[in-house]
């Protein structure tokens, strides 16, 4: 992650084309609208069209308007998600779900900036910056003859791999107690904490739906939680059964929460060379709460 937040950072300010690459709930959007906030098209806006959730006859329409009379129902003309997005950013999320005649719309809007909406003649130029993203192997997709090669090389400009949940686990305390403290002051519910065989079922647990999933997990347990601590018995089933160890196994103790607040304060004010102001800009704290935090966990330079 710290690699995606390095060429998020580079990549901002450019008017590239950008493809995110990821499994499902991996935090695609929020990348994308990281790369829109951080650039110059800050001030514009910031349009989101899920390809696969769009039927195909309304595709083409959606993204690039009609006028009044182009199909049964066309009552009044419309503008498209691109016109909407002008001096802004598009973000064209499942773009390996687009069908081909799509594709080569999409290919001249990358290429010339220009479209014709359906039922018209005239040429409408856009100024936008377009971000892609998709959980398909769009190479493959290539080779099967599904997404055209031209259209994959104009995508692929710079590449943004994100990874799964699973190959980083470390990121799971802070992401938790990140989750944790929304729902706990959405719901106003009591739960502060994990027990520690909630945090050892989270590191075994595959996490097939990712950070979405993981969210989603918390989201439901803090609204069953009816103590300080969430335990196993407010986890999905599937869940709970990979805190049971095997039968004579050695449990390794997992730290709580506390635990890894501790060290990842230590290693922000490590970074910061012992500088408690910018320590506490980095953590998003006020400098009063990090110096709590420093005398509760009797931390020394």
């Amino acid at each position: 992650m710290k690699e995606v937040a390095r060429l998020l950072t580079l990549v901002a300010p450019s008017e590239a084309t950008v493809l995110l690459l990821g499994e499902t709930g991996t935090g695609k959007e929020l990348v994308a609208r990281a790369i829109h906030l951080n650039s110059h098209r800050r001030q514009g806006p910031f349009v989101v069209v899920n390809c696969a959730a769009l039927p195909e006859t309304l595709l083409e329409s959606e993204l690039f308007g009609h006028e009044k009379g182009a199909f049964t129902g066309a009552t009044a003309k419309k503008e498209g998600r691109f016109v909407l997005a002008h001096q802004g950013t598009v973000f064209l999320d499942e773009i390996g779900e687009l069908p081909l005649a799509t594709q080569a719309k999409i290919l001249r809007v990358l290429q010339n900036r220009e479209f014709e909406p359906l039922g018209s003649t005239r040429t409408v130029k856009v100024d936008v910056r377009v971000i892609a993203a998709t959980n398909r192997n769009l190479e493959d997709m290539v080779q099967a003859g599904s997404f055209r090669d031209d259209l994959y090389y104009r995508l692929h400009v710079f590449p943004i791999v994100l990874p799964p949940l699973r190959e980083r686990l470390e990121d799971l305390p802070l992401l938790v107690e990140y989750f944790l403290k929304r729902f706990r002051d959405k719901y106003q519910r009591p739960v502060k904490t994990l027990a520690p065989e909630v945090l050892r079922a989270f590191r075994r647990y595959f996490w097939p739906g990712n950070i979405r999933e993981l969210e989603n997990t918390l989201e439901r347990a803090t609204i069953l939680c009816q103590g300080e601590v969430l335990t196993l018995s407010d986890l999905p089933p599937q869940l709970q059964h990979l805190a049971q160890e095997k039968e004579g196994a050695p449990v390794e103790p997992e730290p709580g929460l506390s635990e890894w607040e501790k060290e990842f304060i230590y290693h922000t004010l490590e970074k910061c060379s012992w500088n408690r102001q910018e320590a506490a800009q980095v953590l998003q704290i006020s400098l009063e709460e990090l110096e709590f935090k420093i005398r509760t966990y009797g931390l020394k330079a």
